[in-house]
């Protein structure tokens, strides 16, 4: 099966994208080879990472996914085959952090050296700045399309007044615009980019490629209860999940991954495809098993009652909306 390249803003049927938080921190240098490999094989071609991935894994201090990758790129000299996405602003340890014009300009540099290229597809402002005027946000990318080091640019973490602020900047500017946002968005993740997002991406035609789609793991119901999850790498961010409203959604992917022969895993991820503002959510995977659920995830077309099974046990309840 062959997907397209991201088509940004004209791609709404959507693949998968790789999520590279893995690479040299859950998956080692030989498996993350391995998987690379596969998802090529499979006929997928986008990878994102970002600077700071994965500083938060103890004696990391960020750049190891950036330099793995970069590895990976020297050794099988394949780069024109993937979609490479990073991002820049989150602090890098003892080195600098934010979307201003000095650390951009410092950052992709580093970026490109550790991952071995000239040039990324897709160049992410990963969070918000609102210490530095998004005219000088936007003028810095620009300037980092202009040379050639960027093809394109994308926002995560933004709320929907700082978006729409930074889209109108580039506007003003007549310069390039955020093209795509990377939010926090998956089954039981709903409210925030729901209410303050989705309908901002659909009117400015933005690609949406969520992260986290499967809640850190949770949403495949390999944890059903904090012992579950005790002692695993992934805990600290299923903690949260276990309520019960969690405990509701596993019960209805578990209904749904019945009728349709699959997994909850496949279910959650084909819940997320069929969004109508989502293109192409972020996903990772460390073990076959792992992978093939992603790749039938792709395959799987949920009718009217699945949906409304899965929509109604995840709807977020009104004390709990902010």
């Amino acid at each position: 099966m062959e997907y397209r390249t991201l088509g940004l803003t004209e791609l709404k049927t959507a693949p998968l994208i790789f999520g590279g938080n893995v690479f040299g921190w859950t998956l080692n240098e030989k498996d993350s080879f391995d998987m690379i490999d596969a998802w090529l094989d499979a006929g997928f071609n986008m990878i994102d990472t970002a600077d700071v991935y994965s500083k938060w894994a103890e004696g990391h201090s960020g750049g190891e996914s950036e330099a793995l990758l970069g590895r990976y790129l020297a050794e099988r000299g394949n780069r024109d085959r993937i979609v490479l996405a990073s991002k820049v602003g989150m602090e890098m340890p003892d080195q600098g952090e934010g979307l201003s014009r000095e650390w951009i300009t410092t950052e992709i540099e580093n970026s490109l050296r550790r991952l071995n290229t000239d040039y990324l597809d897709l160049y992410f402002a990963h969070t918000d700045d609102d210490t530095t005027p998004l005219d000088e946000t936007m003028e810095a990318f620009d300037r980092l399309i202009s040379d050639g080091k960027v093809r394109n640019i994308g926002a995560s973490n933004y709320d929907g007044a700082r978006l729409v602020s930074a889209l109108g900047a580039a506007r003003d500017l007549e310069v390039p615009r955020y093209e795509v946002l990377q939010p926090f968005y998956n089954l039981y993740d709903r409210f925030d980019f729901e209410n303050d997002l989705a309908e901002i991406c659909i009117e400015h035609d933005l690609g949406v490629t969520p992260y986290f789609s499967l809640a850190s793991g949770f949403l495949t119901g390999k944890y059903r209860s904090r012992a579950d999850a005790e002692g695993r790498a992934r805990a600290p961010f299923v903690d949260k999940y276990f309520d019960d409203r969690g405990m509701r959604i596993l019960a209805a992917l578990d209904d749904v991954a019945a009728r349709y022969d699959t997994t909850p895993a496949a279910i959650a991820l084909a819940w997320l495809i069929q969004r109508r503002s989502v293109t192409a959510p972020i996903v990772s995977a460390t073990s076959k098993s792992q992978f093939d659920q992603l790749v039938t995830a792709t395959s799987i077309t949920l009718d009217e009652a699945a949906v409304t099974t899965l929509d109604e046990a995840s709807a977020t309840p009104p004390e709990e909306r902010e």
